[in-house]
Protein backbone atom coordinates (compact mmCIF):
# COMPACT_ATOMS: atom_id res chain seq x y z
CA UNK A 1 0.00 0.00 0.00
CA UNK A 2 2.79 2.57 1.29
CA UNK A 3 4.69 1.62 -2.92
CA UNK A 4 1.28 2.13 -4.18
CA UNK A 5 1.21 5.77 -2.57
CA UNK A 6 4.75 6.16 -3.09
CA UNK A 7 4.39 5.90 -7.23
CA UNK A 8 0.57 5.61 -8.22
CA UNK A 9 -1.37 7.67 -6.27
CA UNK A 10 -3.18 9.59 -9.26
CA UNK A 11 -2.96 6.61 -11.49
CA UNK A 12 -6.22 4.29 -11.93
CA UNK A 13 -4.61 1.56 -14.62
CA UNK A 14 -2.31 0.14 -17.04
CA UNK A 15 -3.33 -0.69 -20.50
CA UNK A 16 -0.79 -2.63 -23.37
CA UNK A 17 -0.77 -0.85 -26.75
CA UNK A 18 -0.33 -2.28 -30.12
CA UNK A 19 3.50 -2.65 -30.58
CA UNK A 20 4.21 -1.12 -33.87
CA UNK A 21 5.64 -4.53 -35.65
CA UNK A 22 2.13 -5.71 -34.57
CA UNK A 23 0.10 -3.29 -36.26
CA UNK A 24 2.22 -3.48 -39.13
CA UNK A 25 1.00 -6.80 -39.57
CA UNK A 26 -2.24 -6.16 -38.70
CA UNK A 27 -2.62 -3.50 -41.46
CA UNK A 28 0.69 -3.81 -44.22
CA UNK A 29 0.79 -1.50 -46.78
CA UNK A 30 0.94 -2.84 -50.77
CA UNK A 31 3.55 -2.46 -53.31
CA UNK A 32 0.83 0.41 -54.35
CA UNK A 33 0.94 2.12 -50.83
CA UNK A 34 4.79 2.11 -50.19
CA UNK A 35 5.48 3.29 -53.76
CA UNK A 36 2.81 6.49 -53.03
CA UNK A 37 4.07 7.06 -49.20
CA UNK A 38 8.08 7.01 -51.14
CA UNK A 39 6.90 9.16 -54.04
CA UNK A 40 4.89 11.60 -51.75
CA UNK A 41 7.87 11.77 -49.41
CA UNK A 42 10.27 12.56 -52.08
CA UNK A 43 7.95 15.14 -54.04
CA UNK A 44 7.76 16.83 -50.71
CA UNK A 45 11.50 16.95 -50.56
CA UNK A 46 11.73 18.64 -53.82
CA UNK A 47 9.12 21.59 -53.19
CA UNK A 48 11.14 22.14 -49.71
CA UNK A 49 14.65 22.19 -51.76
CA UNK A 50 13.77 24.07 -54.66
CA UNK A 51 13.77 21.31 -57.21
CA UNK A 52 10.07 21.41 -58.19
CA UNK A 53 8.15 24.97 -58.28
CA UNK A 54 5.12 23.86 -57.84
CA UNK A 55 3.51 24.43 -54.29
CA UNK A 56 2.43 22.27 -51.46
CA UNK A 57 -1.06 22.56 -50.51
CA UNK A 58 -2.57 20.66 -47.21
CA UNK A 59 -5.97 20.34 -46.98
CA UNK A 60 -8.45 18.42 -44.95
CA UNK A 61 -10.53 18.19 -42.07
CA UNK A 62 -9.53 19.56 -38.38
CA UNK A 63 -9.68 16.39 -37.23
CA UNK A 64 -10.78 12.84 -38.90
CA UNK A 65 -13.67 11.17 -36.73
CA UNK A 66 -15.80 10.00 -39.51
CA UNK A 67 -13.74 7.14 -41.60
CA UNK A 68 -16.61 6.51 -44.09
CA UNK A 69 -16.78 10.87 -44.56
CA UNK A 70 -12.81 10.92 -44.82
CA UNK A 71 -12.62 8.39 -47.73
CA UNK A 72 -15.44 10.18 -49.27
CA UNK A 73 -13.17 13.27 -48.90
CA UNK A 74 -10.15 11.73 -50.22
CA UNK A 75 -11.70 10.66 -53.33
CA UNK A 76 -12.59 13.49 -54.20
CA UNK A 77 -9.38 15.61 -53.36
CA UNK A 78 -7.88 12.66 -55.30
CA UNK A 79 -9.42 13.72 -58.51
CA UNK A 80 -9.18 17.24 -57.98
CA UNK A 81 -5.90 16.97 -57.61
CA UNK A 82 -5.12 15.20 -61.07
CA UNK A 83 -6.38 18.45 -62.07
CA UNK A 84 -3.83 20.85 -60.66
CA UNK A 85 -1.10 18.41 -60.90
CA UNK A 86 1.03 20.94 -62.58
CA UNK A 87 0.66 23.59 -59.98
CA UNK A 88 -0.31 22.16 -56.67
CA UNK A 89 1.51 18.91 -54.88
CA UNK A 90 -1.59 18.20 -52.91
CA UNK A 91 -1.55 16.73 -49.46
CA UNK A 92 -4.37 15.21 -47.47
CA UNK A 93 -4.79 16.47 -43.82
CA UNK A 94 -5.50 13.27 -42.19
CA UNK A 95 -5.45 14.53 -38.22
CA UNK A 96 -6.14 11.51 -35.70
CA UNK A 97 -4.80 13.15 -32.48
CA UNK A 98 -5.76 16.39 -31.22
CA UNK A 99 -3.79 18.36 -28.64
CA UNK A 100 -6.29 20.12 -26.46
CA UNK A 101 -5.49 23.27 -24.44
CA UNK A 102 -7.58 22.31 -21.75
CA UNK A 103 -10.74 19.43 -22.22
CA UNK A 104 -12.09 17.77 -24.93
CA UNK A 105 -11.88 15.19 -27.83
CA UNK A 106 -8.51 13.99 -28.11
CA UNK A 107 -8.84 12.63 -31.58
CA UNK A 108 -9.76 9.02 -33.18
CA UNK A 109 -6.99 7.45 -32.06
CA UNK A 110 -7.86 8.09 -28.43
CA UNK A 111 -11.44 7.80 -28.33
CA UNK A 112 -12.29 6.42 -32.30
CA UNK A 113 -16.02 5.20 -31.05
CA UNK A 114 -17.10 8.33 -29.86
CA UNK A 115 -19.01 7.24 -26.76
CA UNK A 116 -16.28 8.63 -24.22
CA UNK A 117 -14.55 5.22 -23.68
CA UNK A 118 -10.67 5.19 -24.35
CA UNK A 119 -9.61 2.97 -26.60
CA UNK A 120 -6.26 3.51 -28.25
CA UNK A 121 -5.76 0.16 -29.62
CA UNK A 122 -8.96 0.12 -31.63
CA UNK A 123 -7.99 3.76 -32.58
CA UNK A 124 -4.77 3.40 -33.48
CA UNK A 125 -6.37 0.08 -35.68
CA UNK A 126 -8.78 2.58 -37.47
CA UNK A 127 -6.56 5.35 -37.94
CA UNK A 128 -4.20 2.92 -39.55
CA UNK A 129 -6.50 1.64 -41.68
CA UNK A 130 -7.70 4.26 -43.07
CA UNK A 131 -4.05 5.67 -44.09
CA UNK A 132 -3.50 2.39 -45.61
CA UNK A 133 -6.54 2.47 -47.65
CA UNK A 134 -5.47 6.14 -48.57
CA UNK A 135 -1.78 5.33 -49.51
CA UNK A 136 -3.45 1.39 -51.56
CA UNK A 137 -5.09 4.57 -53.27
CA UNK A 138 -2.64 6.69 -54.25
CA UNK A 139 -3.46 9.45 -51.97
CA UNK A 140 -0.94 11.71 -50.34
CA UNK A 141 -1.69 12.42 -46.80
CA UNK A 142 0.40 14.01 -43.82
CA UNK A 143 -0.32 14.32 -39.93
CA UNK A 144 0.51 15.76 -36.73
CA UNK A 145 2.10 13.84 -34.28
CA UNK A 146 0.96 14.78 -30.61
CA UNK A 147 1.74 11.32 -28.84
CA UNK A 148 5.49 10.59 -28.95
CA UNK A 149 4.51 6.66 -30.14
CA UNK A 150 2.91 7.38 -32.66
CA UNK A 151 4.72 7.87 -35.46
CA UNK A 152 6.65 4.38 -34.93
CA UNK A 153 2.98 2.73 -35.01
CA UNK A 154 1.81 4.82 -38.53
CA UNK A 155 4.68 6.93 -39.55
CA UNK A 156 5.21 4.96 -42.72
CA UNK A 157 1.55 5.69 -43.73
CA UNK A 158 2.54 9.37 -44.25
CA UNK A 159 4.15 11.81 -46.64
CA UNK A 160 4.29 14.39 -44.35
CA UNK A 161 3.68 15.79 -40.65
CA UNK A 162 3.68 18.89 -38.39
CA UNK A 163 4.32 19.92 -35.41
CA UNK A 164 1.81 21.83 -33.35
CA UNK A 165 1.56 25.08 -32.01
CA UNK A 166 1.23 23.75 -28.56
CA UNK A 167 3.91 21.07 -28.52
CA UNK A 168 6.62 22.98 -30.67
CA UNK A 169 8.82 23.97 -27.85
CA UNK A 170 8.49 20.83 -26.68
CA UNK A 171 12.09 19.16 -26.27
CA UNK A 172 10.39 15.09 -26.75
CA UNK A 173 8.81 16.15 -29.98
CA UNK A 174 11.49 18.14 -31.02
CA UNK A 175 13.95 14.91 -30.65
CA UNK A 176 11.10 12.35 -32.30
CA UNK A 177 11.04 15.07 -35.41
CA UNK A 178 15.02 14.69 -35.97
CA UNK A 179 14.33 11.04 -36.44
CA UNK A 180 11.00 11.32 -38.84
CA UNK A 181 11.38 9.82 -42.24
CA UNK A 182 9.51 12.20 -43.40
CA UNK A 183 9.57 16.19 -43.87
CA UNK A 184 8.14 18.11 -40.60
CA UNK A 185 6.40 21.32 -40.54
CA UNK A 186 6.51 23.54 -37.02
CA UNK A 187 3.94 25.80 -36.18
CA UNK A 188 4.95 29.25 -34.35
CA UNK A 189 3.16 29.03 -31.24
CA UNK A 190 -0.17 30.04 -29.81
CA UNK A 191 1.12 33.36 -29.02
CA UNK A 192 2.66 33.80 -32.17
CA UNK A 193 6.02 33.37 -31.57
CA UNK A 194 7.93 32.31 -34.96
CA UNK A 195 11.01 31.87 -33.34
CA UNK A 196 9.66 28.95 -31.17
CA UNK A 197 9.48 27.26 -34.79
CA UNK A 198 12.93 28.14 -35.89
CA UNK A 199 14.48 26.74 -32.63
CA UNK A 200 12.76 23.17 -33.49
CA UNK A 201 13.77 23.59 -37.17
CA UNK A 202 17.46 23.50 -35.97
CA UNK A 203 17.23 21.71 -33.23
CA UNK A 204 15.59 18.96 -35.48
CA UNK A 205 18.38 19.16 -37.77
CA UNK A 206 20.75 17.84 -35.22
CA UNK A 207 21.37 14.12 -34.37
CA UNK A 208 20.00 13.07 -30.33
CA UNK A 209 19.51 10.26 -27.97
CA UNK A 210 16.23 10.02 -26.54
CA UNK A 211 13.51 7.38 -24.74
CA UNK A 212 11.39 5.90 -26.80
CA UNK A 213 10.33 2.72 -28.45
CA UNK A 214 11.66 0.24 -30.87
CA UNK A 215 9.55 -2.02 -33.19
CA UNK A 216 8.58 -4.30 -30.74
CA UNK A 217 7.51 -1.83 -28.35
CA UNK A 218 10.26 -1.92 -26.11
CA UNK A 219 11.86 1.06 -24.59
CA UNK A 220 14.62 2.18 -25.81
CA UNK A 221 17.15 4.74 -26.53
CA UNK A 222 16.79 6.37 -30.16
CA UNK A 223 19.21 7.92 -31.67
CA UNK A 224 18.92 9.87 -34.71
CA UNK A 225 20.84 11.42 -37.23
CA UNK A 226 18.96 14.59 -37.56
CA UNK A 227 16.00 15.64 -40.14
CA UNK A 228 17.24 18.80 -42.34
CA UNK A 229 13.99 18.27 -44.17
CA UNK A 230 11.67 20.91 -42.17
CA UNK A 231 9.96 24.57 -42.62
CA UNK A 232 7.95 26.70 -40.29
CA UNK A 233 4.35 27.02 -40.58
CA UNK A 234 2.54 30.60 -39.87
CA UNK A 235 -0.56 29.66 -38.02
CA UNK A 236 -1.52 33.01 -36.73
CA UNK A 237 -2.12 33.67 -32.90
CA UNK A 238 -4.82 34.23 -30.50
CA UNK A 239 -4.73 37.77 -30.89
CA UNK A 240 -4.00 38.53 -34.78
CA UNK A 241 -3.15 36.43 -37.96
CA UNK A 242 0.31 36.10 -39.92
CA UNK A 243 -0.48 35.79 -43.32
CA UNK A 244 -0.01 39.68 -44.56
CA UNK A 245 3.33 40.33 -46.49
CA UNK A 246 4.80 42.10 -43.79
CA UNK A 247 4.27 39.20 -41.71
CA UNK A 248 5.49 36.57 -44.22
CA UNK A 249 8.63 38.94 -45.06
CA UNK A 250 9.79 39.32 -41.29
CA UNK A 251 9.60 35.25 -41.15
CA UNK A 252 11.59 34.62 -44.24
CA UNK A 253 14.22 37.19 -42.65
CA UNK A 254 14.05 35.57 -39.33
CA UNK A 255 15.09 32.06 -41.36
CA UNK A 256 17.35 33.79 -43.32
CA UNK A 257 19.56 35.17 -40.25
CA UNK A 258 19.73 32.32 -38.70
CA UNK A 259 21.45 31.14 -41.61
CA UNK A 260 18.64 28.33 -42.69
CA UNK A 261 16.10 27.77 -46.00
CA UNK A 262 13.54 30.50 -46.24
CA UNK A 263 10.52 28.51 -46.74
CA UNK A 264 7.55 28.34 -44.87
CA UNK A 265 3.58 26.80 -45.48
CA UNK A 266 0.79 29.28 -44.46
CA UNK A 267 -2.22 27.78 -42.48
CA UNK A 268 -5.54 29.88 -43.83
CA UNK A 269 -6.91 28.72 -40.52
CA UNK A 270 -6.39 28.97 -37.12
CA UNK A 271 -5.10 32.16 -35.51
CA UNK A 272 -5.44 33.51 -39.63
CA UNK A 273 -8.90 33.12 -40.16
CA UNK A 274 -10.23 35.32 -36.88
CA UNK A 275 -12.63 38.00 -36.68
CA UNK A 276 -12.63 40.83 -35.26
CA UNK A 277 -13.82 39.49 -31.93
CA UNK A 278 -10.90 37.26 -32.12
CA UNK A 279 -13.07 34.51 -32.88
CA UNK A 280 -12.39 31.77 -35.01
CA UNK A 281 -14.46 32.40 -38.39
CA UNK A 282 -13.68 29.73 -41.19
CA UNK A 283 -15.32 31.97 -43.92
CA UNK A 284 -12.16 33.96 -43.78
CA UNK A 285 -9.38 30.93 -44.26
CA UNK A 286 -10.29 32.38 -48.09
CA UNK A 287 -8.85 35.70 -47.24
CA UNK A 288 -5.63 34.85 -45.97
CA UNK A 289 -5.72 32.11 -49.42
CA UNK A 290 -6.34 34.83 -51.45
CA UNK A 291 -3.45 36.74 -49.84
CA UNK A 292 -1.04 34.18 -50.25
CA UNK A 293 -1.67 33.23 -53.54
CA UNK A 294 -1.17 37.59 -54.60
CA UNK A 295 1.80 37.77 -52.34
CA UNK A 296 3.13 34.33 -54.99
CA UNK A 297 2.12 35.90 -58.09
CA UNK A 298 4.27 38.93 -57.06
CA UNK A 299 7.03 37.41 -56.80
CA UNK A 300 7.40 36.08 -53.02
CA UNK A 301 9.55 32.48 -53.42
CA UNK A 302 9.47 31.78 -50.02
CA UNK A 303 6.02 30.40 -49.37
CA UNK A 304 6.26 27.00 -50.49
CA UNK A 305 2.50 25.97 -49.71
CA UNK A 306 -0.44 26.51 -47.52
CA UNK A 307 -2.82 24.85 -45.55
CA UNK A 308 -6.87 24.70 -45.98
CA UNK A 309 -9.30 23.30 -43.10
CA UNK A 310 -11.45 21.65 -45.74
CA UNK A 311 -14.38 19.09 -45.17
CA UNK A 312 -17.46 17.71 -47.39
CA UNK A 313 -19.88 20.40 -45.27
CA UNK A 314 -18.72 23.66 -44.19
CA UNK A 315 -18.68 25.27 -40.78
CA UNK A 316 -18.80 22.73 -36.99
CA UNK A 317 -21.18 21.09 -35.21
CA UNK A 318 -21.25 20.87 -31.28
CA UNK A 319 -19.67 17.78 -29.68
CA UNK A 320 -19.38 16.26 -26.04
CA UNK A 321 -17.77 13.66 -25.52
CA UNK A 322 -19.74 11.26 -24.04
CA UNK A 323 -22.79 12.90 -24.30
CA UNK A 324 -23.87 13.77 -27.70
CA UNK A 325 -24.84 10.81 -29.52
CA UNK A 326 -22.62 9.54 -32.64
CA UNK A 327 -26.40 9.01 -34.42
CA UNK A 328 -26.96 12.56 -34.15
CA UNK A 329 -23.78 13.87 -36.07
CA UNK A 330 -24.27 15.28 -39.07
CA UNK A 331 -22.73 13.63 -41.62
CA UNK A 332 -19.51 15.32 -42.90
CA UNK A 333 -19.34 17.83 -40.74
CA UNK A 334 -16.54 18.64 -38.31
CA UNK A 335 -16.70 18.17 -34.57
CA UNK A 336 -13.42 19.96 -33.74
CA UNK A 337 -12.84 23.31 -35.74
CA UNK A 338 -14.73 24.79 -38.60
CA UNK A 339 -13.75 23.97 -42.22
CA UNK A 340 -14.62 25.24 -44.99
CA UNK A 341 -16.54 23.12 -47.00
CA UNK A 342 -16.23 20.87 -50.79
CA UNK A 343 -17.73 23.29 -52.67
CA UNK A 344 -15.55 26.45 -51.82
CA UNK A 345 -12.63 24.25 -51.92
CA UNK A 346 -13.00 23.08 -55.34
CA UNK A 347 -13.42 26.43 -56.37
CA UNK A 348 -10.78 28.07 -54.41
CA UNK A 349 -7.82 25.54 -55.77
CA UNK A 350 -9.41 25.75 -59.15
CA UNK A 351 -9.05 29.08 -59.48
CA UNK A 352 -5.74 28.99 -57.68
CA UNK A 353 -4.24 26.85 -60.05
CA UNK A 354 -5.32 28.68 -63.01
CA UNK A 355 -3.74 31.94 -61.69
CA UNK A 356 -0.20 30.03 -60.72
CA UNK A 357 0.06 28.59 -64.13
CA UNK A 358 0.33 32.05 -65.56
CA UNK A 359 3.67 32.87 -63.35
Amino acid sequence: MIQKQLIDNNVTGYRELLTPRKLEELLPLSEKGKETVLQGRDAVKGILRGRDRRKLLIAGPCSVHDVNAAMEYAERLKELSGRVAGVFLVVMRVYGEKPRTSLGWKGLINEPSLDGIINPNEGLMAMRRLLVDLANKGIITGTEFVQLGTPQRIGDTVSWSAIGARTVESPPHRHMASGLSMAVGFKNNTNGNVNAAIDAVITAAGSHEFDGINWDGVEATVTTKGNSDTHIILRGSENQSNYDEESVRSALLALAQRGLQQSLVVDCSHGNAMNSEHKKDHRLQSVAFWGLIDQIMRGTEGIIGVMLESFLEEGSQKFESGITRKEDLKYGVSITDPCIGWNETESMILSAAKELARR
